[in-house]
């Protein structure tokens, strides 16, 4: 049997093309295609939110940097002031506040120790954080000071009268924009002058950064006002130039702190009657 042979020079005969699907088929297809698509899709998870943080208010935000900039004034500024102190159930005090050119400070708390009966004074040096004892009516001794540790350690809870913060270590949380602190403008306390802000504490934590309440400041930095659940700080007159540094009010000695707690009273032991008697 001869094999068909093509005749030289004769093109090969084109490959054969799949036939077209018929029109009924291709509008079967379009029908089907999209459900099945919708039904697949439908089981897929839905896709989840991009998480955004609330935006905070233009208003607070501008606090923020406001009341910011002006404890950043505050860290600068050296003077010598004195402050009113209105506590409830206590009659009014002046607290002497000291900020030295070397960055030394030196706060003095009448009532700041013994539930009241006792002043004291609060330094850091370069040599340390010291609490003295100052002479007053419970303690007529001289003054004598008692080294808490070094100058930026906190000052122990049971020994601290909160007087002193919103010139010291307050301050550095004020400056800190990544402290959890929401700013808003608010007015004076009575009797206070320059820019007030309330200050709130954002975070769950006991141990908060400072006490809520009200900052005021001049434009220069002077702390002017600090209002708080304590009691009111006032500014109180004109303050005075800084020195080159601050000197404690005493020698320092070895021995306790005084504590803000009163004291129990001591009860000395009874004696007979008839003891000493012949």
């Amino acid at each position: 049997m001869h094999a068909h042979l093509r005749p030289a020079g004769l093109p090969a005969k084109p490959a054969r093309t799949p036939a077209r699907p018929s029109r009924r088929l291709a509008a079967a297809l379009a029908l089907t295609l999209p459900a099945l698509l919708a039904a697949c899709t439908a089981d897929l998870p839905a896709p989840r939110p991009t998480p955004t943080s609330a935006p905070v208010p233009a208003g607070m935000d501008a606090a923020r940097d406001e009341l910011a900039a002006l404890a950043a004034a505050a860290q600068d500024r050296h003077l010598v002031a004195s402050y009113t102190l209105r506590a409830p159930g206590s009659p009014d005090r002046t607290i002497l506040v000291t900020s030295a050119n070397d960055g030394s400070w030196r706060v003095d708390v009448p009532g700041g120790a013994l539930g009241g009966s006792a002043d004291v004074s609060f330094a850091a040096t370069a040599d340390g954080l010291f609490q003295c004892a100052l002479p007053s009516a419970a303690r007529p001794e001289p003054a004598t000071c008692v080294r808490l540790g070094d100058r930026d350690e906190a000052v122990p809870r049971r020994v601290d009268p909160r007087v002193q913060h919103p010139f010291t270590d307050w301050l550095d949380v004020l400056t800190d924009r990544r402290a959890p602190l929401a700013v808003s403008p608010a007015q004076p306390p009575p009797g206070a002058a320059g820019a007030c802000y309330s200050v709130e504490t954002t975070s769950a934590s006991i141990n908060a950064p400072l006490d809520v309440g009200i900052y005021c400041y001049d434009p220069d930095g002077t702390p002017t006002a600090v209002h708080t659940a304590s009691g009111t700080l006032l500014l109180a007159g004109t303050p005075a130039p800084a020195p080159a540094t601050v000197q404690l009010a005493g020698p320092v000695v070895d021995g306790e702190p005084l504590g803000t707690a009163t004291p129990e009273p001591t009860t000395e032991p009874a004696t007979s009657p008839g003891a000493g008697t012949p």
